[in-house]
């Protein structure tokens, strides 16, 4: 997962830009890794639900702005305006890529162990494609993988690493109702989910044994 600890370190570039200065923020964050799981035992995906600050503030925001007046932006302290449901998302399983000894496909190993409690050989990863994330603020390189996985690779519960600050929910989403999840936008996601939803119905759902 990615959390603002991660980042190394925020700069302010001044450049020239067809002959005009221009001044951009910019945070160099780590590289990431993505999967989108599919447990072929019962024809579903799995993806998790946590709680993301940005989120939730961005919906304070937007149904409280009273809440931000006359505040210290440094210093600013909520009196629960909103529930903290309004904060969690639904997404893929995913991590940064912080361990330089690790290939990308231990490293989203590691991730599918540790959040939805499966485990995956490295070697039978597909990488579907990689991209850069966050284009506007930080560049960094994205890599999103497909797995299968069946009920006997459960080794364990997932949930994440508590002493690490994380709070996930396993949930699995029927293939069936996959499209229209997607499209919900009463249900929040990030476009990992979406966008891998729709690679699974162009390249996977096409080979599946027929009904």
């Amino acid at each position: 997962m990615l959390f603002l600890d991660c980042l190394d370190f925020c700069i302010r570039n001044i450049l020239s830009f067809n002959g005009t200065k221009k001044v951009w923020d910019c945070m160099r964050t780590h590289d990431s890794v993505s999967i989108l799981i599919f447990n072929t035992s019962r024809q579903c995906f799995v993806v998790v639900k946590q709680f993301r600050p940005a989120v939730y503030m961005c919906e304070v925001e937007r149904h409280c702005p009273q809440v931000f007046q006359n505040q210290d932006k440094e210093n600013c302290h909520l009196e629960d305006p909103l529930p903290a449901v309004v904060g969690v998302t639904y997404e893929l399983c995913a991590g940064i890529v912080d361990k330089p000894d690790l290939s990308l496909e231990e490293v989203a190993r590691e991730e599918i162990l540790e959040e939805c409690g499966y485990c995956v050989p490295a070697t039978d990863l597909r990488k579907i494609t990689s991209y850069r994330s966050g284009v506007g603020v930080t560049g960094s390189r994205h890599t999103l993988f497909y797995a299968e996985i069946t009920d006997q690779m459960k080794t364990g519960k997932g949930g994440g690493q508590p002493e690490e600050g994380e709070l996930i929910e396993v949930v699995e989403i029927p293939l069936e109702d996959s499209m229209k999840f997607a499209f919900d936008e009463s249900l929040p996601k990030t476009p990992g989910v979406i966008f891998g939803f729709v690679w699974f119905q162009n390249n996977i759902a096409p080979k599946l044994p027929k009904k």
